[in-house]
């Protein structure tokens, strides 16, 4: 998905990966969050010093330069992609290096066989048991062990 734009020329511009630059409070507010007393504290008990926050707030003027030029200031928006993918590479570190387990490409043979009897049993009366049952029927579901409570206001 691209956003396209045009300059006073009226050339068009793409812009690839704009649907990840997210709203500009959301960069102002991880900034605020990670610079709070609350946050530094958890910095320090976690990682013994603070965390470097500039990026945040580098993220956030950058988003607001390139939302007040309507998207015509390319680079601006580029940065705020391109910190967004390294955020996200930086998440998904562990996932994309782990060599202990094998990733599926299908799910097993027999995922949707059904539950042991004892299993069955102990969802009988499980709220999603009786939402799917409300669901089915079309109407307000009935507890099978209705219990009665004193209530004092």
């Amino acid at each position: 998905m691209t956003e396209t734009d045009e300059n006073s020329n009226g050339t068009k511009f793409v812009l690839k990966d704009s649907w990840s630059i997210r709203p500009c409070s959301v960069y102002k507010d991880e900034y605020d969050d990670c610079t709070s007393i609350k946050a530094r504290f958890h910095q320090y008990f976690i990682h013994g010093e603070s965390v470097d926050c500039t990026q945040w707030h580098n993220d956030f003027r950058n988003c607001v330069r390139y939302e007040e030029s309507n998207g015509n200031d390319l680079a601006a928006g580029q940065a705020v992609i391109d910190s967004e993918e390294d955020r996200r590479l930086k998440r998904f570190k562990g996932h994309y290096g782990n060599t202990v387990w094998r990733k599926r490409k299908n799910p097993p043979e027999d995922w949707s066989k059904p539950l042991p009897d004892w299993l069955e049993k102990r969802y009988e009366n499980s709220y999603l048991s009786l939402k799917m049952e409300t669901e089915a029927e079309g109407k307000m579901p009935k507890l099978k062990d209705e219990k009665q409570y004193c209530l004092i206001m």
